[in-house]
């Protein structure tokens, strides 16, 4: 196989498969590196390879994750971290799109070959899309209680906080559904911040005494893993919702992202 068989284009992309990498084409016509995962990069890899078709997901997962077992979730997280580099520029349409109950197809024009001799550095890395300066994913909180039938309540927090957070002006929250794919694993808040985009983390924990609820809530740093402050909350069970009305996180958010 040629090396120019290797190499795709599309919009201002450049997937080198040969060369191990995504570019992008700079304001000068020159190509620079893109920061991008060794998981995502094989997933777009295999959607652009095959432009135009759906390619079931049991497919995908298969070239992401080879011989491991993996929740769905996982995919659905580096789809995510794909459409915010690619779509950065677009509106409307992304370029991956969702074929529901079947899988995912990329729908952007795709041509193989060379490209007329230009070359790609790597002298500077592009990152993912600019982040808003409250970018935040409310991971999901930990049932310390040793009733696992209580693990709804301490869901039921991170999606309250998920809500109250997406009110926020010029803020970017990422959605439950994402969220949830990190429950139960141990998973380095840093890579976290790279997988998702986001500069803040929300975690916690909540227990319950009779009835009595203790929350703790610590917000992190995806950049350094530093933690930024940390708090805790008491009180009555029958008085729940006050938890999250009247804490002082989305106070202490702004503050922070100013």
């Amino acid at each position: 196989m040629s090396a120019s068989s290797e190499i795709f284009l599309f919009g201002e992309f450049r997937l080198d498969r040969a060369g191990g990498g995504l570019f992008r084409r700079g304001a000068d016509g020159v190509f620079v590196s893109v920061a991008i995962g060794s998981r995502a990069l094989e997933i777009l890899a295999t959607l652009v390879e095959r432009r135009g078709d759906i390619v079931p997901k049991e497919d995908i997962m298969g070239t992401g994750w080879p011989r491991t077992v993996v929740a769905e979730g996982n995919l659905f997280v580096q789809i995510s971290a794909l459409r915010r580099i690619l779509d950065a520029k677009q509106s409307g349409q992304s370029c991956i799109q969702t074929v529901i109950g079947r899988g995912y197809r990329f729908v952007a024009p795709v041509t193989r070959g060379a490209d007329s001799g230009v070359v790609p550095t790597s002298g500077s890395v592009i990152g993912l899309a600019p982040r808003p300066p409250l970018s935040i994913v409310v991971l999901p909180f930990t049932n310390l209680d040793k009733d696992v039938g209580r693990e709804y309540f301490a869901d039921g927090i991170t999606d309250d906080l998920t809500t109250d957070l997406s009110r926020i002006a010029g803020s970017f929250v990422i959605a439950r559904r994402t969220a949830f794919t990190y429950k139960g694993r141990a998973v380095d808040v840093k890579q976290i911040g790279r997988e998702l985009g986001v500069r803040y983390a929300l975690e916690g924990s909540v227990r319950r005494s009779g009835q009595r609820v203790r929350a703790n809530t610590q917000l992190i740093d995806t950049d350094t893993g530093a933690h930024l402050w940390a708090d805790r909350f008491d009180y009555d069970a029958c008085d729940l919702f006050a938890l999250q009305d009247e804490s002082p996180i989305g106070l202490r958010l702004r503050s922070t992202s100013s």
